[in-house]
């Protein structure tokens, strides 16, 4: 309970509009970056808009609940990452990997036919420098007006951050694996 009483006014800017696009940005070492942005996903495809999903980390071998409704609702969707660096048995090839990501990401950024370009767990390899964080930004920066994007991961590049229109910081409190608890099917994937 809180001694603070509910707002009675609402401060709107002395002159609100409508913006062409977004980019968002969710980041933090808390749970929830990707799953906010597959919620941005559904609102997105409830307008009608086309969507696109380029995971730079996960693997096929997840099989996440996301992807799978995501495809069924039309999702354009590419799992192009290897898995978590500490399982890959090449940091080269998973750079690579990453790197033809990015390509892919690009053209369908630059080809601009989606409304709304999710890039899960883009700030990993732009953090180890898989990919120019340079380029990158410079790309959004530049990207067709009507396209909007997320972008997730920890310890987003400044450079994104001061970039983006919203910046949303997932902070951990609490979280089943610090106890010893693997991730739950339906929950965490």
């Amino acid at each position: 309970m809180t001694d603070t009483p509910p707002p009675t006014e609402h401060a709107l800017p002395s002159d609100p509009s409508i913006p062409t696009s977004l980019l968002l940005v969710n980041t933090g070492d808390g749970k929830g970056k990707s799953t906010a942005a597959f919620g941005t996903m559904l609102r997105a495809l409830a307008r009608g808009w086309d969507v696109a999903v380029i995971q730079f980390i996960k693997s096929g071998d997840w099989k996440s609940g996301e992807e799978t409704i995501a495809r069924r609702l039309g999702v354009d969707w590419h799992v192009l990452g290897d898995g978590f660096s500490w399982d890959a048995d090449d940091l080269e090839k998973s750079a690579e990997i990453a790197s033809d990501a990015w390509a892919l990401a690009r053209r369908i950024l630059d080809a601009g036919d989606h409304g709304l370009l999710i890039l899960d767990e883009i700030t990993y390899p732009m953090n180890w420098d898989w990919i120019d964080t340079d380029e990158v930004v410079s790309a959004l920066d530049r990207r067709p007006a009507h396209v909007n994007v997320v972008a997730t991961g920890r310890d987003a590049p400044q450079s994104l951050i001061d970039l983006a229109d919203t910046v949303t910081e997932m902070v951990k409190v609490r979280h089943p694996y610090d106890r010893g608890l693997l991730a739950l099917r339906g929950i965490d994937f």
